[in-house]
């Protein structure tokens, strides 16, 4: 009764809250668990697990690392939740560790959860582990069976698309790419997101140039493309690789953007502070947590209704300084360009070729 006074609500609103049902807007839920904290009142999480036959816990496999994609969309995704009503338990996967997504999957079964999130994104095959609580994967194909599986695009071949199109429009007349490590889904769909791009306006694909997210293979990506002699554009599959890139490209006396323009993925914090400011893609980090958390909150507390569409997730490009249109060619040795003509033909075309033509 206090809890309900304080934050003004009914008693059957604050019940509500401590059961995590899901009919309580954002900002309610907020003023009955502000209010319980400053009382000092806490839920029973164990007696209302035995009385509703729930945890109210979600578990989520991901990757164990520092990356920005991966770390901000497991923040994204511990936000939704608990907005959602529920607690989150999160198990780390070390990349090329033998069975890891399955042998964390069956940590957190044994936790007792009531759904799991699968954020990994390194393709380890098929996953052998039976699981029977619905499941979300994100950004990746489902690898196992269960009851209820729900898939959510993270919308990386979108924006890669988009990226890849940025150049184009400004001119240039392909775009090379710097991709991530081929084990990687998202490295797979920004990689499929360029060529898609470039077959739909009928460019030529230049050959890929892999690296693995760090500013340091961006560095020896952008070596090897100062080699080639025709670049004028590069979408890189994060913004640390086109740091990188940038760097080398810098140290060969290449200017960016007049020389080669440069698009990276993710928007990190630092992509706005290089020099020059990098034009980029933003990740919907939040957007895409929230979406999938829906789906998935739906297939526990409803598991005989159909399951929710998906929607797409936003596409964000964001223009900075590192991009423009390419400069013109500069004519081959040996060829003058023709002067205007003396008389009556001040608008006629150089022919190019020859002396100056004259009455």
């Amino acid at each position: 009764m206090d809890v309900a006074r304080l934050a003004g609500v009914s008693q059957k609103t604050v019940s509500r809250v401590f059961n995590g049902e899901r009919y309580v807007s954002a900002e309610v839920r907020r003023r009955v668990l502000e209010a319980a904290e400053g009382l000092g009142y806490r839920v029973n999480g164990a007696a209302r697990a035995l009385a509703s036959g729930r945890t109210r816990s979600i578990g989520v496999v991901a990757l164990g690392t520092a990356l920005y994609g991966p770390a901000s969309l497991l923040i994204g995704i511990e936000r939704a939740a608990r907005d959602a009503g529920y607690a989150l338990r999160v198990v780390n996967t070390l990349e090329g560790e033998a069975g890891g997504v399955a042998g964390a999957v069956e940590s957190l079964l044994e936790q007792g959860v009531d759904g799991i999130v699968v954020s990994e994104p390194i393709d380890e095959g098929e996953v052998s582990v039976g699981v029977d609580v619905p499941v979300l994967v994100l950004g990746a194909p489902a690898a196992f069976g269960g009851p209820r599986v729900v898939v959510a695009g993270v919308g990386a071949q979108l924006l890669a698309c988009a990226a890849t199109e940025h150049l184009l429009d400004l001119g240039h007349q392909t775009v090379h790419h710097v991709a991530g490590p081929g084990r990687w889904f998202a490295a797979r769909d920004r990689l499929e997101g360029w060529r898609a791009a470039l077959v739909a306006r009928g460019r030529d694909q230049p050959a890929v140039v892999e690296g693995d997210w760090s500013a340091a293979s961006g560095y020896a990506a952008g070596r090897e493309l100062v080699g080639e002699g025709d670049v004028t554009a590069v979408f890189a599959a994060n913004d640390d690789m086109a740091i990188g890139l940038i760097r080398a490209l810098a140290e060969a006396g290449l200017r960016v953007p007049e020389d080669v323009s440069v698009v990276g993925f993710d928007d990190s914090p630092v992509s706005a502070y290089v020099t020059p400011p990098l034009t980029t893609v933003r990740q919907p980090f939040d957007a895409v947590a929230r979406e999938g958390l829906r789906l998935l909150v739906q297939a526990i507390e409803k598991p005989d209704a159909e399951p929710a569409p998906a929607s797409d997730p936003p596409v964000e490009l964001v223009v900075r300084a590192s991009t423009a249109r390419p400069r013109a060619r500069k004519a081959p040795a040996g060829r003058r360009r023709a002067a205007p003509r003396s008389r009556g033909s001040a608008h006629a075309p150089p022919t190019g070729d020859g002396p100056p033509v004259t009455d």
